[in-house]
Formats: structure tokens, sequence, C-alpha cells
């Protein structure tokens, strides 16, 4: 795994809870199997736009997070960028300083996953002069911030309901853009900056701007479990990876290696797996039910079919694959109707029963 703290741009062990930790294996987590198949889904196609959790404190968010990194692929980047730039992407899509060579290095390296602290500056996530070259050397230089180490990867917010205004305005420039641009103390600098947005929170502690929410392909809440069986299978496991940690990932090596092998392959084919007419109709039919602005409804939902279809090894989308997403896709998207109460769920499932039934 990839992250990036609010130090230097370099790959380290996940840090959590103040010590260096290892993963939790993703195939061990229980009873959060939605959290689980958003996330798998999100990593099929990135261009879904990337998943929001919202719950309860201690129900597994951000370890779920976290585990689904180890099951990501490597990818080709150009050897000694900070911006991780694809040395097949065309010109315009490199930065400045891999547009100025014609000799470009591929070397692999695992897909990056960025923390967003909430106390991180304006000048951290953006990017900034790079004050130690300017007083030792006077070279006006930039220093690359989390945007730059996230490119081409995922950029993990947790607590994302409770990002300062200023740090939401600046992701919502970028996300829209794709391209980071930072003009200040002289510099004017431009990056590409195209990563996935993946939050976590808890609703009780505030809500999340709708500009921000819009840009989250995927949405969903979980919740402690409430049966018994479940409750002690999950602190059985947690208790013992507290134990031994590698001996734990061990036993759960297999699993992680097959779920790795299925995602690696539903990427491959994703692309190539149909969407029907019919589909894209009723995709179209449950959206107008909903009243839901745009067309990102749609796309999503059909994005979203596609890449379940492609993890269950099929070539072509049903309704059930739309069925089983558009919960994910629609339930943030919808306006607030006084004149309904019901949860946003509940609107959403009623749409389902008379659209796709």
């Amino acid at each position: 795994m990839q992250t990036i703290c609010m130090g230097e741009l370099k790959s380290i062990e996940p840090y959590m809870g103040g010590i260096m930790t290892v993963a939790y294996p993703f195939t061990a987590i229980v009873g959060q199997d939605d959290m689980k198949l958003a996330l798998s889904i999100a990593a099929v196609d990135q261009s879904i736009g990337g998943v929001l959790v919202f719950g309860e404190r201690g129900t597994g968010k951000s370890t779920t997070i976290r585990a689904l990194a180890q099951l990501l692929p490597k990818i080709s980047a150009v050897k000694h960028c900070v911006y991780n730039c694809d040395p097949n992407a065309p010109i315009k899509n490199l930065c400045a300083s891999c547009q100025s060579t014609d000799s470009r290095q591929a070397h692999k390296l695992p897909i990056p996953v960025v923390d967003l602290p909430l106390g991180a500056t304006e000048d951290r996530v953006l990017g900034a002069l790079d004050i130690e070259k300017a007083i030792h050397s006077g070279e006006k230089a930039f220093q690359p911030g989390l945007l730059a180490a996230a490119n081409r990867g995922f950029l993990y917010i947790d607590e994302v309901n409770l990002l300062e205004d200023h740090i939401v305005d600046a992701l919502l420039d970028v996300a829209a853009s794709g391209i980071n641009v930072v003009e200040r103390e002289g510099l004017s600098i431009r990056h590409p900056a195209k990563f996935v947005l993946v939050g976590s929170g808890n609703p009780e502690e505030g809500e999340l701007r709708p500009q921000l929410l819009d840009r989250f392909g995927l949405s969903l809440d979980v919740r402690t479990p409430r049966d018994i069986p479940t409750r002690v299978e999950i602190i059985q496991l947690r208790d013992a990876f507290d134990h031994d940690p590698e001996g734990f990932n061990k036993r759960f090596a297999r699993k992680e290696g097959a779920l790795r092998r299925k995602i690696n392959a539903a990427r491959n084919i994703v692309e190539s797996v149909d969407v029907p007419l019919e589909v894209l109709e009723q995709a179209a039919s449950l959206c107008l039910q909903l009243g839901t602005d745009g067309l990102r409804g749609e796309l999503t939902l059909i994005r979203s079919a596609r890449a379940l279809a492609a993890l269950q090894g099929k070539n072509a989308v049903t309704l059930q694959h739309l069925k089983h997403v558009a919960l994910f896709v629609l339930r943030h998207r919808l306006r607030r109707d006084p004149m309904d109460e019901s949860s946003a769920d509940a609107r959403v499932e009623r749409a389902i029963e008379a659209t796709l039934a």
C-alpha cells in the first residue's frame, strides 16, 4: 500500500492510530458486504467517481477502505515523476517535466492511496513553494501536495463531512478538471490530478456540502451488526489480527489473492461488457421516476452495473445488475421532497419496485 502522509512524498507502511501497522485483510471483514461490494465496483471502473461511506463509529469504514489498497493492481508510471504520469498517455496529459523529455522510462508501482487529514492546510493539499530550497539556494521550486501524490489513484478523506470549506472548494475545482493549478508566490504550476474520491464519516457530526456529495459515484450507510453470531465473529477475527497481524494475513492470503485476480480480470473486460438498449431505457426511466438532476445518475448507474457484471464475469448487463447497484448510485442524488417524509433509501426502493419489476 502506498500511503502519503503530510510530510514528504514517499511510500511508507499504512499509518493508523499513531503506530505503524499491517493492513487488515479485505476478505476478513465480516458483516459489511454492501460496503465491500461498492468499493470493489469503484476499483473496477474508476470513472464511476468513488464511494462515500457514512455510518456509526466503529463499523469498520476506515479499515475496509484502507484494506482495499492491498487488492489494487500496480500501474505503469514514468520513473522519478512525482505525479505518477502514465508513460503511454498523450503528451497533453503529462506534467511539464514529462512533456519536455522524449525518454520516459517506465516502472511499476502500487496505485496511490493517499490520506487527506482533516488538519491539512491548503498548501499541503495543493502544493506550494518549496521553502527549504528557497532559503538554501534561492531557487523557486514547487513542493507537490497531496493531490499530486493521488494522481491516478485514490484520495481517502476520513470525517469528510468535517472538511473545511476552502479545502472542499479546492477539491471540487480539481475533481472537475483533473488538473491542479497553483499560482502563488511567483509560481505558476499546472499538473495532472485525476483521482477517485473515497470518503467516510459519521452523519451525526454534520452533513456534506451538496456540491461535494454529487462528486461521489456511490453512497451507502453502514451500521453495527445487530446479531450476536456476527458480532462474536468480528471480535474473534479482530482479536486474532491484533495478536499476530502477519500470521493473520497469511491465513487470508489465498482469499485475498483470489479477489485480487477477480478485480484485475474485471478491470480488463469492463469496457467490453455490453449494455442492452432495454437496460439503458430502464435506467433512464428510474432516474426520471426519482427526479434526479442532470444525466450523471444514469451514467453512473450504467457504469456501476457494467462493473458489477464484469466482477461476475458476465459479458452483458442485466436488469438484476441495475437493481443491485441502484440504491448505491441514487440514494444521495434525490431532491428533498417536503411532501414525502420517508427516507431516501425507501424512496429509491419504491421506485426500483415500480420501474424495474
